[in-house]
Order: structure tokens, then sequence, then C-alpha cells
């Protein structure tokens, strides 16, 4: 469920409200899906003041914090294989290589729900043929809509001179990205291959010390950045966590860290603050948010450490270190006090085998993913279509499908290579970040959804998990749920679009639960049980599917606009049905059960793995 774009996010998010961030925003049971709006695209009509909110996309995966206290462990939750779920909740286990908390289904319930269950190879040919043809006749659409508009008067803003000799334009709607990869490309990499270089040298001649080193190199960043006024705001806002922290009160803790995060986002104290920052540039408003933002939660995370452990006696020197770790400052991911503490405290930290393979190829990927969303957006302006509600209006069905669900695959890239390019330094420095975000395909239930782990894991340790419980029982579920969403709002910035946004979200976790609830009762329960295995399979497609597409509307409103959201929903469900609502419904189905045959083959490589490890 929801990534602030990162947008407070996500994260992430990610704008919904008029000032983008670097923030991101994420949900486990919870995962509802925030996928914010991307800075310089169309932003909804949002009155002043200017909130921040997620600019990559967070859909939040809560988990992690039982009712048992602050010390539970917990992390981003793994989504568990969707065919394992039983009416009812899954059962938590922890996943190797994944953060502590991670969820997964236990053997005997997957075992049970036909986890395994193979459909005829030919069947699954013709899914994937099926998926594949619908696909390029939607892309062919969407080329020929972006070739005749390329010209439109609307276009002129957001369509630029692109490849000029093969008379290419490029759609430069989302200024973020453009900002990140031409005129802040430079400076993003002196900066972070400095990180890279001083660690590296830190490590080798005084490794004891590298964690002040991180944290010098990143103050003096953040000091020529943005200024010395905006340093000295940040650290008071870490001192007076830190002296809530000496007085052992979770709750006190929590609700002057909120209300540290409200004091960015509402006037006029964020009126008051911002113009702490000296000078004048075009990212400031972003890394002001994103600054101001992650700050605000690293150091409420510290405090509820801090009260959950007070025989560790954490000082104001670990919150700092923590607080000015470069990579994680301006757009996160976060991580929680207890883990980053516990890596970075590792006075010789050894790789895995393969580590730095691994840590290669993630760069290597986020080069060829930015290539690619570069050529894509010579040829396909998905960012400047919906912003002429007119033009979009003229697209076929099949091209208006393929636009809503590109828009999101692209907020999910444009996080990802953040993540990969951020996660990829902090392996460097011997950090297990939180993962990268989730495909946007792979996401067809609302409790399985979630792109930033790291927020996720944040807002499941301190909120979710302990006011839900077990999350098996309706009422502290809604009650988890209306909490996590009230400061999910707060951390995006509270509008009208963002309100809309956390209710329908809100509503579609629930709705899960209260659907998994129905199906506990007898007489349903009878019906799937008299089903073969492989039929089961292909209902649980089917409510994937329309599941699938409830996660795409609900999360437009905020990604584009309200119009646009409408637009969408009118010609794919009013307008359009029968032949266009069931033509796509298939398609969807499609490609769920192809999602299902992916989580299925996992399932049994995770299962042969066990076997192999237990003794004999």
């Amino acid at each position: 469920m929801p990534l602030a774009t990162p947008s407070p996010t996500l994260a992430p998010p990610t704008i919904l409200p008029a000032a983008p961030c670097g923030q991101q925003l994420c949900s486990a049971r919870l995962c509802s899906t925030l996928l914010s709006s991307a800075p310089g695209r169309p932003p909804p009509p949002c009155p002043p003041p200017p909130s921040s909110c997620c600019h990559h996309s967070p859909l939040i995966a809560l988990r992690g914090w039982g009712p048992q206290g602050w010390t539970h462990p917990t992390v981003a939750p793994e989504p568990s294989w969707s065919d394992g779920r039983k009416v009812g909740r899954r059962t938590p286990e922890p996943e190797v290589g994944s953060v502590p908390g991670s969820l997964t289904t236990s053997s005997s319930t997957i075992q049970a729900m036909g986890i395994k269950t193979a459909l005829p190879a030919a069947e699954l040919g013709l899914y994937s043929l099926v998926l594949s043809g619908a696909l390029a006749y939607a892309g062919r659409g969407l080329l020929e809509a972006s070739q005749d508009g390329a010209h439109r008067k609307a276009f002129r803003e957001s369509v630029r001179p692109g490849w000029e000799y093969i008379g290419r334009k490029m759609d430069v709607a989302d200024f973020e990205w453009v900002m990140w990869f031409t005129s802040f490309r430079n400076v993003i990499i002196f900066a972070l291959s400095g990180h890279v270089l001083f660690a590296k040298l830190c490590t080798m001649v005084a490794p004891q010390l590298r964690s002040w080193m991180y944290a010098v190199y990143g103050a003096l960043a953040v000091l020529g950045t943005m200024g010395p006024w905006y340093l000295l705001l940040l650290l008071g806002h870490c001192v007076s966590l830190y002296v809530a922290s000496l007085l052992g009160q979770p709750w006190l803790c929590l609700g002057l860290g909120l209300a540290s995060l409200a004091s960015f986002k509402l006037d006029p104290l964020i009126s008051w603050q911002s113009g702490f920052v000296t000078g004048t540039f075009d990212l400031q408003e972003v890394l002001f948010h994103g600054g101001s933002g992650f700050t605000v939660l690293r150091c409420t995370s510290f405090a509820l450490e801090s009260c959950a452990h007070p025989d560790r006696r954490y000082s104001l020197a670990d919150l700092l270190k923590y607080n000015f770790y470069l990579p994680f400052f301006f757009f996160g991911p976060i991580m929680t006090f207890d883990r980053f503490h516990t890596q970075m405290s590792q006075v010789e930290p050894v790789r895995r085998e393969g580590e730095l393979w691994r840590i290669r190829a993630q760069a290597g990927l986020s080069v060829v993913a930015v290539m690619a969303v570069d050529i894509f957006f010579h040829f396909f302006y998905i960012l400047t279509i919906p912003s002429d509600l007119k033009f979009a209006n003229r697209l076929p069905d099949s091209a208006l499908a393929g636009l809503a669900y590109s828009n999101l695959v692209y907020d999910w890239v444009k996080a990802a290579v953040l993540f990969g390019v951020v996660n990829t330094v902090a392996r460097l420095d011997h950090l297990d970040p939180p993962q990268p975000p989730k495909c946007i395909t792979a996401l067809y239930v609302f409790a399985e959804t979630h792109f930033d782990r790291g927020i996720n894991d944040w807002l499941c340790k301190y909120v979710y998990d302990h006011i839900g419980g077990e999350h098996s029982e309706v009422i502290p579920e809604l009650g988890a749920t209306v909490a996590t969403f009230a400061i999910t709002t707060l951390w995006l910035g509270p509008c009208d679009i963002v309100y809309l946004w956390s209710f329908l979200n809100c509503f579609g976790l629930n709705f899960e639960l209260w659907v998994q609830k129905l199906a506990e009762l007898g007489p349903l329960a009878q019906i799937e049980a008299s089903l073969s295995e492989q039929m089961s399979r292909r209902v649980r497609a089917l409510f994937g599917a329309m599941n699938f597409w409830a996660i795409i509307m609900y999360n437009l409103v905020s990604l584009n606009s309200l119009e646009f959201t409408e637009l969408v929903a009118r010609r794919l469900l009013l307008t359009g049905f029968p032949q266009t609502t069931l033509a796509i419904l298939f398609v969807t189905y499609c490609g769920v059960q192809l999602v299902k045959e992916r989580e299925r083959t996992l399932a049994l490589e995770e299962e042969q793995k066990h076997d192999k490890e237990k003794p004999e």
C-alpha cells in the first residue's frame, strides 16, 4: 500500500499538495497506496499553505510493531503469497535477507490454500499472449496520441525539443526528474562520490570513526546546500526530541514528533521556518521539505527507541550521526534508529560473498532505468496528456487505460531509481537499507501493496501494529488504519486531495478484511472448498484483477488529478460497459495469473532452499 513522491511522499510518495518534497509513504495490512503526483506534473488543486508530499510513491505496507510494546522487532513487510491468503490474517515469519518482521506465509498455510497449484502450460501461454498483445495495442494508441498532440498549444509548456535529428520532442512535465538528471546531475554525483571517497578513506585509516565522518560530511553538505540557519533549525528539532527521550515517555515523544512534523506542514509555522533557508534554486522547496520531514521521523524513531531501551543510554551524538547520514538525509529511505545504530556500530564490517557484484549490478540497473525513461519520454507523453482532459477524452479506451496504468508504473520506476542510487551508496557503507519498491504490476492486493519499505517500517512499528494488534478483528483494524492514515495525511500535507486519497485507501484496506471475514462464514467457505485448487486460483485471480484497478483508480487521485480519475472511471466503467470493462478486466486477470505463477515459483524455490538447509 502506500510510498511518499516521497511523498511526504511516500513518499513520496508524489505532488499531492502544492509543494513537492522528497519523501515517501507506505502501508502493509495497511498497504494502501501512496502514489503522489510528481512535481512539475500538474498537481491537484490545493489551497495554500504549501505542503510537502511524496514525490516517489510509497504504497505503504505496515507491519511489525505488536501490542507487546516498542521492542517488538519489525520491518517493512514482504508480500506474502496472495494465493496463500486464507480468509483472515497471515502468519508473520522473518524472511532471510529482509528487514526483521517482514511477512511471509507459513508453509502449512501455503499448502492449504494451494499456492503451489500450477495451471496448464497452455493456459499460462494464452495469458502471456493476451497480455502482451493488449499492452502492445495500448502502447500503439499512446504512441499515436503522443505524435498527434506533440504540437498542441496545451502541450507547449511540458513537451520541449528533444532529439531534433529524428524530430522527436520530449515530455518534461516532471521537473524533479529533469532537474535530477540535467542541471543537478553533476552536483548529485559530486556529493555522493565525495561521500563514498571519504567513507572509503576513513574505513581504511580509522574504521571506528566512520560514523562520525558520515555525520560531519552530511552536515557540511546540508550547510553548503541550504545554509547555516536551516542547519540550526534542524538541530533545534533534534535537540527537542532528544530532551523528550530523556523523560522516557513514548507518548510524549510521539506527540512531540507529530507536532514537529505539523510545524513543517501547516501555516504559519511552515512559512516562518522556510525563511531559514538561504539562497534560491529550483530544488530548494523539495530539499527543504524532504530534509525537514525525514529529520523529524528519524528523531522520533530515536526518541521512541530510547524509551524502549533505557539501559542503552543513547547520546545526542548518536542521534546526530543517525540523522545527518547524507545518502538518506533528503529523500530517504528511512531506517529506524535501532537498525541503523546496530549496523553502523560494527567496527570492522565484513561483506557477504558476492555482495560487491550485487552492488555493481544495482548501480548498472539504475543507469539502464534512467536511459530507458529518457528514451520513453521521447515517444510517449504520458505525463502531459492527462493535463489536457479534452485531448485525453479523445483517446481510445485501450489507450486511456494504458495511460492510467503507465502513470503509476512511471512513479514506481522513479522511486526505484532514487532508492537504487541511494541504496547502492548505503551498501558501499556496509549498511543494509530497505529494499527497493515492489513493482506496481504485482500489486493486486491492498494488504500487500507497498512501495517504500522504510516509511512502511516506521509507520507499522510505531503506530499501525501497536493499535491493530494481530490485525484479525474488524474494530481494532479500523482504528489502526484510521490512526495511521491520519499521520499519513499530516505527512503529505493536509488538503482536500490528500483527505480523499487517505479515505479511499483506508476504505480499500479495511474492505479487504471485511471480505475475508465474510468469506470465513460457513456457506462461502464451503463453496470454495467444493472447488478444485485450480478453479480456486482462477476465482481469486478474478477478484485480484478487480482489486488491481481499485488500487490504480484510488491512487490516480493523488498522482494526477481528480478530474482525470473521473474521466478514466467514466470511460472504463460506464460509457465503455460492457465491452471495454470486460476486456480490460480479462487482460488484468491474465496479468494477475502470471504474477501468481511467479509467486508460486518463488514459493517452491524458497521451500527447496529451506529443505536443503534442514539438518539431516
